[in-house]
């Protein structure tokens, strides 16, 4: 289920994907899996997804925004849905 979010991280973090492309991936594959998750994780997921499209204009790293720590939150983001949905 979460399988395609994965891959679009995966894929920004090669940069064979921009940000705003793995936003919309994002966007579009996400809701079934918010769905068997408890809102809190919708509520966050959209903070990290504005962030990131916010800061897409930016190259690389500046000192108000570090899309590497985006990242990696939305890493830990779908570590955590995914355990919870394993525990389902």
């Amino acid at each position: 289920m979460t399988h395609s979010l994965r891959a679009a991280l995966e894929r920004l973090n090669q940069g064979r994907l921009s940000a705003l492309q793995c936003v919309a991936l994002w966007r579009n594959d996400a809701p079934p899996v918010l769905a068997c998750l408890p809102p809190q994780y919708g509520d966050v997921l959209d903070q990290l997804l504005m962030r990131l499209e916010s800061g897409a204009g930016f190259s690389g790293e500046s000192c108000s925004f570090s899309q590497q720590a985006l990242l990696d939150e939305l890493g830990v983001w779908l570590d955590k849905a995914e355990a919870r949905l394993a525990r389902r």
